[in-house]
């Protein structure tokens, strides 16, 4: 990998026109949200372009996109269409508005997210300071707001509930290895190409390596600011932790560079649970206990911090022991599967080449 941007010399070319793509799936309640975020920026629209794409979802999603398209609201922007994505998975989707956009940059949106007014004019001022990708912090946000909710909230934006990912808790302008909501010029994309069909949950990992790996930095900028929606139900959060986790053990077999040790500390700890069962069985179980006592200890202390720190603290949040406990567990589990289904069942080869004219 080359330690600066790609072709520094062209650095300074102004992007006159963005491409926003937002990939949907059962998202008719709140899709008209994200809607109104877009049709609210202060970015000339007649220089945006906007893609919508549905995953092929069985409520009124696709028909609230259209409708969209053919309102008042959708006359002032350069382009508005419809598009499907018949591979319903994200990755798919994120391959139909790369082989459709038109813009000199392009930034994919999620459709249960919130951006305020500056979020695309923020992009562009970076990328036009002489840099190939940017993104922004990825503060999350209840809704609805409830104490439960709020609690769950609390244990996503923990370093200990979630991740240490760079774009999570960053605060100052620095190149990154990843970040939320990205937005790439039009040459970052021609040069690394579509997004790896076969990971359902990872192609971020994936692309953003081979961004990396292509000679491109990621400038991280709080200049830029989005929100993303936190899961509002614990078997939710449970769910998506789990896929998390599969997906990251599946892709081992295909990128196993994109990861860093982190991504495998809930990995480790269960497997740490199942050796110290088995010595239980076998020898006794003291290890297990004393192990058990020290997380126990740890995660209320955490938990405590979680507290002060918190404005939003209420009574359910004696429960937080227990979220960050199930989170740890199913993202560990979710990736002990992968890992030993990847060893089953091998994954079909995709090619990631992308034609400029592909899409036209």
């Amino acid at each position: 990998m080359q330690d600066t941007n790609v072709d520094c010399a062209r650095k300074c070319e102004a992007v006159r026109t963005v491409s926003v793509a937002i990939v949907a799936h059962n998202e008719a309640q709140h899709f008209s949200n994200i809607l109104e975020d877009v049709v609210a920026q202060d970015f000339p629209h007649n220089r945006i372009e906007l893609l919508l794409i549905d995953s092929m979802s069985k409520d009124d999603t696709k028909q609230v996109m259209l409708e969209f398209a053919e309102s008042d609201q959708a006359k002032g922007f350069q382009r508005v269409v419809v598009l499907s994505n018949p591979g319903e998975i994200l990755p798919c989707g994120c391959n139909v508005a790369i082989k459709n956009f038109t813009g000199d940059a392009l930034v994919r949106i999620d459709a249960h997210a919130r951006i305020p007014q500056s979020f695309i004019s923020s992009n562009v001022e970076v990328l036009d300071e002489g840099e190939f990708v940017c993104g922004g912090p990825r503060p999350t946000i209840a809704s609805p707001e409830t104490d439960w909710s709020n609690t769950l909230l609390m244990a996503e934006e923990s370093a200990f509930g979630s991740s240490i990912a760079d774009y999570r808790g960053s605060s100052k302008k620095e190149y990154v290895s990843s970040a939320f909501h990205a937005m790439f010029r039009r040459e970052v994309i021609e040069r690394v190409g579509l997004y790896n069909e076969r990971l359902a949950r990872t192609e971020d990992n994936d692309y953003f390596y081979r961004v990396r790996e292509a000679g491109y930095k990621i400038r991280f900028d709080v200049r830029i600011q989005s929100k993303q929606i936190a899961r509002s139900s614990l078997k939710r959060m449970l769910k998506q932790k789990y896929g998390n986790g599969y997906w990251i053990g599946r892709t081992m077999y295909v990128q196993p560079k994109c990861f860093r040790a982190y991504h495998f500390a809930p990995f480790a700890f269960v497997l740490g649970i199942i050796l110290l069962a088995c010595v239980g069985f076998l020898r006794g179980w003291a290890p297990f206990v004393a192990c058990a006592a020290l997380y126990a200890a740890v995660t209320v202390v955490l938990t405590l911090r979680v507290a002060v720190e918190s404005p939003k603290r209420n009574i359910r949040m004696v429960a937080l022991p227990f979220v960050f406990f199930g989170i740890h567990v199913s993202y560990g589990v979710g990736t002990l599967v992968g890992l030993l289904s990847g060893t089953f069942k091998k994954m079909p080869p995709f090619d990631t080449a992308f034609s400029a004219k592909e899409g036209e």
